[in-house]
């Protein structure tokens, strides 16, 4: 089983990379949460991989954190009418943190924004996934969005500035959805010291 890819970015397109890994080039399917993070073209890149094989199919699918792979798979192992697609989709819409918060304060009109999933596949992400996933500790307090929706904090490190800066958005008006993308974008211009006013800035442009 491949676990994890070391090499050099070949070819990057929105799902899919390819990783020259000792002159072997590998196709991996890749969310857009993961891509936003990858370097340039020729550049050295690191993913978590997760091999699924299928009767007709035999995929690689590759991951920016560990986090994201071991959701990925919890996703397609224990939800029912759920495969790796779609559960590629879900990741490409919301980062992790925010689809475990989620799932774990029942916010199926949230999880339902993701596309290919109704009301119905929604809370069933939740009935199957909400006693394995918890969220984010740096989360503990909440938003009234016409439910209960815990602060989400980015899925780069999970810092308190990310989860500050998501904050500030929804404020203004973001949705959460929006707010957790535009600040993912943001951290792919921040150094890794940016200050939460800093993200700020950097999300609205």
């Amino acid at each position: 089983m491949i676990a994890l890819l070391s090499g050099q970015l070949i070819e990057l397109e929105p799902f899919c990379a390819i990783i020259d890994v000792n002159g072997v080039g590998y196709e991996v399917k890749i969310p857009l949460t993961t891509n936003e993070k990858l370097p340039k073209i020729g550049a050295k890149v690191r993913l978590f991989t997760l091999a699924i094989y299928r009767e007709d199919s035999a995929a690689l699918y590759g991951f920016y954190s560990r986090e994201d792979k071991e959701f990925f798979q919890l996703v397609v192992e224990k939800v029912s009418g759920i495969g790796p697609r779609l559960a590629l989709t879900i990741l490409s819409k919301l980062s992790v943190p925010v689809l475990k918060n989620a799932i774990a304060n029942e916010d199926a009109a949230l999880l339902a924004q993701c596309p290919g999933i109704g009301k119905k596949t929604a809370q069933r992400l939740i009935m199957d996934l909400k006693d394995r996933v918890s969220p984010s500790p740096s989360s503990n307090h909440s938003l009234a969005t016409g439910g209960t929706l815990s602060t989400p904090s980015i899925s780069n490190g999970g810092s308190s500035e990310s989860s500050d800066a998501i904050t500030a958005l929804i404020t203004l008006g973001y949705k959460p959805n929006d707010a957790d993308k535009a600040v993912r974008r943001a951290l792919t211009k921040a150094d890794k010291e940016a200050t939460t006013e800093t993200l700020i800035k950097l999300a609205l442009n």
